[in-house]
């Protein structure tokens, strides 16, 4: 196994990495000052954009031309041609302290996000699930800090947290209809060093990797929530791991260069850098595109 760092741009907050299998390219964000990143696996051939709001989360569209963004405000239509973005909905217009966070695409092209509290103490948060041509769907509430999101590679499973709880939840998912049910604990994280559960992906054998952020590692959960290894990653700060490349056996990781609050800890001096680490042994499974099924 090798952890290499691969672009160093110090986001304040990078989050949500996506590998797009159509363009073989690397997707990612920073979440606190608003930007989106893209560019090759070996972080040649960057590209910026500035969506000029706190982002949660993002997926590209089915035609590429477009971003699905989950801002401070709502989510939007962002079109990356043009730079113009055109709200969908706001899903919480009267929680003023809210913002929308961490989200995905399911097999079947609808997009799962959760919304958070930006103070991370009130459960005012929400999951939702988006689908063109349906809107908006509550899926569960309740929710401090919304993380996380991902499926089993049959997407019979959906995986989820909220942070503070300590504990990664499991659902039974209906692909047909995009409902959740049967919420129980798959996994719960030892928050005994100070970390917490951040972005989380699967691989193809249905084990869950899951970001320790605060903690500075990465988890590896088996299909009935074991914990199988743990990577001690170079920074504390790291927050969501994906499968990437061509054979998708490389795993990217992103990580922030500055907490978010002044509670938690600082770091070295690759905070905020985008590490992958090869020779895992394991291999992912596509991403979908927004409104495309696969």
């Amino acid at each position: 196994m090798k952890i290499s760092k691969i672009i160093d741009l110090k986001p304040n907050l990078g989050e949500g990495p996506i590998w797009d299998s159509e363009s073989n390219t690397l997707w990612w964000i920073d979440s606190q000052d608003g930007r989106v990143f893209n560019h090759e696996q070996d972080g040649s051939n960057l590209k910026v954009w500035d969506v000029r709001e706190k982002i949660g989360s993002m997926a590209l569209y089915a035609d590429g031309k477009s971003a699905l963004v989950a801002l401070q405000t709502g989510l939007y239509k962002y079109n990356l041609e043009t730079d113009q973005a055109t709200l969908l909905v706001d899903p919480e217009p009267e929680f003023e302290h809210n913002r929308l966070n961490d989200g995905k695409v399911d097999q079947r092209g609808r997009f799962v996000f959760g919304s958070m509290d930006t103070l991370e103490e009130t459960p005012s948060g929400r999951l939702y699930s988006y689908e063109e041509g349906k809107g908006l769907t509550v899926l569960d509430e309740g929710i401090i800090c919304s993380n996380g999101p991902c499926w089993s590679p049959d997407g019979s499973i959906f995986y989820f947290a909220d942070t503070w709880t300590g504990d990664i939840w499991a659902y039974d998912y209906d692909l047909e209809t995009g409902q959740v049910s049967n919420r129980r604990v798959f996994a719960t994280v030892d928050q005994s060093d100070g970390g917490a559960c951040d972005g989380m992906t699967v691989d193809a054998d249905g084990f869950v990797w899951q970001a320790h952020v605060y903690g500075g590692k990465i988890n590896r959960y088996d299909p009935d929530g074991k914990l199988e290894r743990q990577i001690e990653m170079p920074v504390l700060k790291v927050t969501c791991p994906v499968f990437g490349g061509p054979d998708y056996d490389r795993m990217f990781v992103t990580s922030m260069a500055r907490p978010p609050l002044p509670r938690f800890p600082e770091d070295g001096h690759e905070r905020g850098a985008l590490f992958v680490i090869d020779d895992l042994g394991v291999q992912g499974f596509e991403t979908p595109r927004f409104g495309k099924e696969i």
